[in-house]
């Protein structure tokens, strides 16, 4: 009989051991509050560290906000809509409960400043204004952020609003919420930076970082997401960077700021001994949507409202900032704290926007470029929106597509081809990028679009 030699390594058997202790003690000191849940990750591949009931669906509560930026990062990346573009706002978003940011109903602010409040506040006024703003409601925003999330295999969450107050089925898991902190830092690593400014100026005053309890207490923390509502608990999804090596720690169901923030610095701890140094960096893969177009498999992208729609709040391309001095606005928001904000806890604890003005990104501008010299085949691309028994039709589905496109390809010449059986509205003499960019846009207001490029 042969005997084997079993070779085992106790420094991890060690770490893991301590790690299961921490968190059955931080566990056991959460009793009675809400369910304990975490997950710690290796960002750079994905591998999990630990693991405890991280499948269970809970409450994430303003950790859903990571979504909601998310979206609204690849809003802007898609063009969709611009970081000085100006929203009216609603009654429905200025009524939302503490923590928010003081938005008035009718007031009217610069898109980037309502982002830097959501990060920064995690103000739940302005994340229903991004909402908005980007899908025209809250309904259709969640819509969206639930696409997004089941192309990112979160297959344990369901969203129904941006803030993430309490509400019947809104619902994720620690697991869900980890994979999508993976994506929010490499997937927007330009954008990610914001997570951890220490201030931002966010149009009616400066608002500071309120997840300073773990970016000023451990060393390299550089984000995440905190949140909190009586039915969540004290929730934290974190990310610190040592040398090489990046860790990602997400606890739900803390009982307090200081208890909460304590664990995850011993769940980093643990996550950097067990982390190899040495590790191939593995993006996770961007989100691939399905398209009716099958020219395309791009992001889903809401509905733009053009210039023309003034009511709704929109004046594209205006860079006046809101009224009022900065600082000049008393932060009462903090005083006046709704149910879901326990008392002590002023704001709902969560990260902040650099007050600096964000770049459009590269791609905006090859989207909104000139089409190009046409002899060079540059500007011999088109794009096509349907098939029509009448040109009455067709031209009628022309002038609505091109109301929600004029941004992204200005001055586009357009065209009705007529054949012996239908009529094919057309816009045409465009670049490659600026076809891509509005036919993207088109496909996720399930407009039919195909796109034809030189030759074809």
């Amino acid at each position: 009989m042969t005997s084997q030699i079993v070779r085992v390594n106790f420094s991890n058997v060690l770490i893991a051991l301590a790690i299961a202790a921490a968190a059955a003690v931080w566990q056991a000191a959460a009793a009675g509050a809400a369910t304990y849940a975490a997950m710690v990750v290796d960002a750079r591949n994905g591998e999990v560290l630990f693991s405890r009931n991280a499948n269970a669906r809970l409450h994430p509560a303003s950790l859903t906000k990571m979504m909601t930026m998310y979206v609204a990062f690849e809003a802007v990346e898609n063009g969709e809509i611009g970081l000085d573009d100006k929203f009216r706002i609603s009654r429905r978003a200025a009524s939302e409960p503490p923590s928010k940011l003081g938005l008035r109903p009718g007031s009217r602010i610069k898109f980037r400043y309502l982002l830097r409040a959501a990060v920064v506040r995690s103000a739940n006024d302005a994340a229903t204004a991004i909402a908005e703003a980007v899908s025209g409601s809250v309904e259709a925003f969640a819509r969206r952020m639930n696409r997004t999330a089941k192309a990112m295999g979160m297959t344990h969450t369901n969203f129904k609003n941006a803030h993430g107050l309490t509400q019947n089925g809104h619902l994720s898991s620690a697991r869900d919420m980890t994979i999508l902190g993976r994506h929010l830092i490499y997937d927007f690593n330009d954008y990610y930076n914001m997570y951890s400014r220490p201030s931002t100026f966010a149009g009616l005053k400066t608002v500071r970082n309120t997840n300073r309890r773990l970016l000023n207490g451990y060393r390299g923390a550089d984000g995440i997401k905190t949140g909190y509502t009586r039915a969540a608990g004290y929730n934290l999804v974190a990310s610190a960077k040592r040398g090489r090596v990046r860790v990602i720690a997400t606890v739900f169901g803390g009982k307090s700021v200081a208890s909460r923030t304590k664990h995850v610095m011993e769940l980093l701890d643990k996550g950097f001994a067990r982390a190899k140094e040495n590790v191939r960096l593995k993006k996770p893969a961007l989100p691939i949507y399905a398209s009716r177009s099958p020219a395309l498999e791009m992001s889903v992208i809401p509905m733009w409202r053009p210039d023309e729609f003034e009511d709704a709040g929109i004046v594209a391309g205006e860079s006046v900032g809101v009224s009022g001095e900065q600082g000049s606005i008393q932060d009462d928001a903090d005083q006046r704290l709704g149910d879901a904000v326990s008392d002590g806890e002023a704001i709902d604890d969560n990260a902040v926007l650099s007050h600096v003005p964000l770049p459009r990104p590269p791609a905006l501008a090859a989207s909104s470029a000139s089409t190009g010299d046409p002899s060079s085949g540059e500007s011999d691309w088109r794009i096509t929106v349907g098939k029509f028994p009448t040109s009455y039709q067709a031209e009628k589905k022309l002038i609505a597509a091109g109301l929600i496109v004029h941004r992204s390809m200005p001055g586009v010449e357009k065209s009705i081809e007529a054949t012996k059986y239908f009529f094919r509205p057309s816009f045409i003499n465009l670049s490659k990028s600026q076809a891509e960019t509005a036919c993207r846009i088109l496909v996720a207001r399930e407009i039919e679009c195909e796109i034809d490029g030189p030759g074809g």
